[in-house]
């Protein structure tokens, strides 16, 4: 199955709740930033808008607009801001075909968006097209696989995250390899930025943490990720390992990831950064 198949606004809930679990990044991001002042903001594959939500708090002066290829998506997204108080703008365009219509801004922001598209360089170069002269691209790729789980749960054989992140990087391969128009590149994302003819390319990774005991939502968050592994590794773990899945999503089960203490979630975010000269 190849991430076009995917129906995204069904994942609405886990896109977000993943989001609010991994928005603290995007703060520290918006902070490299400097003393940049943007009149108008883009984020290109905004999905529910927490992101976007976040940059319209950080510039409230600034014309923030959500772009996705999803309708169902921005319209979370605008119920999003109405609840937080914040002024966003949404408007549906496919990435990166539809990004010619978008106008320029000074600062574009992606999420771990470029990946889903077969020529990721291509994608660079149009999202680089849309900056001011000055604005800032922001992309989000690279960083590290999410760690929830201790290596030894008391069940199963230890090590079940190793072999998830494994299994993971196979289908991420497979996807990739599907994408219509697929192209191999080094993926040097500094490399790429600068090749979009960008300047002052530069790389942060933010580290992501919440120790254990977790509390609601990164615990939900977790088993949400945890949900969707089961669903799209059935076929690929073998039977022990579904079996641990299995308890561990049991919501019954003393073990099961709504009643473990020992639970986290750590990750990091790396966010690569260029400027239009």
């Amino acid at each position: 199955m190849s991430d076009k198949d995917f129906d995204w606004a069904a994942m609405a809930d886990l896109l977000e709740l993943e989001g609010e679990t991994h928005s603290p990044y995007v703060r520290q991001a918006l902070e490299e930033l400097g003393d940049l002042a943007p009149r108008r903001i883009l984020d290109i594959g905004s999905g529910p808008g927490v992101a976007a939500c976040r940059m319209a708090a950080r510039f409230p002066q600034a014309e923030v607009t959500a772009v996705d290829g999803s309708p169902e998506l921005l319209a979370r997204a605008g119920e999003r801001a109405e609840r937080l108080g914040v002024r966003l703008r949404t408007q549906v365009a496919d990435f990166p075909e539809g990004l010619a219509d978008l106008g320029t801004a000074d600062l574009v922001w992606s999420g771990q968006v470029v990946h889903h598209v077969g020529d990721q360089q291509g994608a660079l170069d149009r999202l680089a097209g849309l900056l001011e002269p000055g604005g800032v691209l922001a992309v989000v790729e690279g960083g590290l696989p999410a760690r929830q789980l201790p290596r030894d749960l008391g069940f199963g054989r230890p090590g079940l995250q190793t072999r998830l992140d494994v299994m993971m990087a196979e289908r991420y391969n497979r996807m990739r390899d599907e994408l219509p128009g697929s192209v191999a590149v080094v993926e040097d994302w500094p490399g790429m930025l600068r090749a979009a003819g960008l300047t002052g390319v530069r790389s942060r990774t933010f580290l992501v943490d919440h120790p254990a005991p977790l509390a609601d939502g990164p615990r939900q968050s977790v088993r949400s990720t945890l949900e969707r592994q089961r669903k799209m590794l059935d076929e690929l773990l073998d039977a022990e390992d579904l079996a641990t899945l299995d308890r561990l999503l049991d919501p019954a089960d003393p073990a099961g990831i709504e009643k473990r203490e020992d639970l986290f979630l750590l990750t990091a975010k790396t966010v690569h950064f260029g400027r239009r000269s």
